[in-house]
């Protein structure tokens, strides 16, 4: 590896990547991993690929559909050696990881499950949620699964314009009792 910037060996590599592991509030793809390893001076794609397949493979890491996650142990040895990594490094990761973990706690905060029923249609149910707890419920009854996932997706997309419409919907109508 090169000798310049923190990462001079596979365990500098290794104790980078059980940080950033640690610290992100969820499965991190293997693509976005990759991105936020690269961004430290020294680090070798092909030996950053090998140390990822190794703290896999020692169980420190696991590879799910939506990413790498760190285990038990990987959160055990990555608080042990945190004070290892320079303040800067810690200080970067904070800042890379910033708008990854806003995403997952967004993502967290608006839901849609579907659920089928006995005569064929589908019901969904679709959640939005603020830090102090739940903000809105929508329930819909859908002729078909196809017409519940594209509500859940329009959901997805636009959860405030939903909410505000709703309230604006609903306060329309006391305004115009007050007249």
């Amino acid at each position: 590896m090169a000798q310049h910037g923190f990462i001079r060996d596979k365990l500098d590599l290794k104790m980078l990547e059980l940080y950033l592991l640690a610290h992100a509030a969820g499965p991190i793809a293997p693509e976005t991993l990759t991105d936020l390893v690269r961004r430290h001076e020294g680090v070798n794609y092909f030996e950053f690929t090998e140390a990822t397949a190794e703290l896999v493979k020692t169980g420190h890491l696991t590879q799910t559909e939506e990413g790498y996650l760190i285990t038990d142990k990987g959160r055990t040895n990555s608080a042990a050696c945190e004070s290892s990594l320079p303040y800067s490094v810690r200080r970067r990761c904070a800042q890379d990881l910033a708008p990854i973990n806003a995403a997952f706690r967004r993502n967290a905060q608006i839901r849609g499950e579907k659920r089928s029923n006995a005569d064929g249609s589908v019901t969904t149910q679709m959640t939005l949620a603020d830090d102090t707890g739940n903000l809105l419920t929508i329930e819909l009854l859908c002729p078909s699964e196809e017409q519940a996932d594209r509500l859940i997706a329009g959901f997805r997309a636009k959860p405030e314009q939903v909410y505000n419409d709703v309230l604006e919907a609903l306060s329309v109508g006391r305004e115009e009792e007050k007249l």
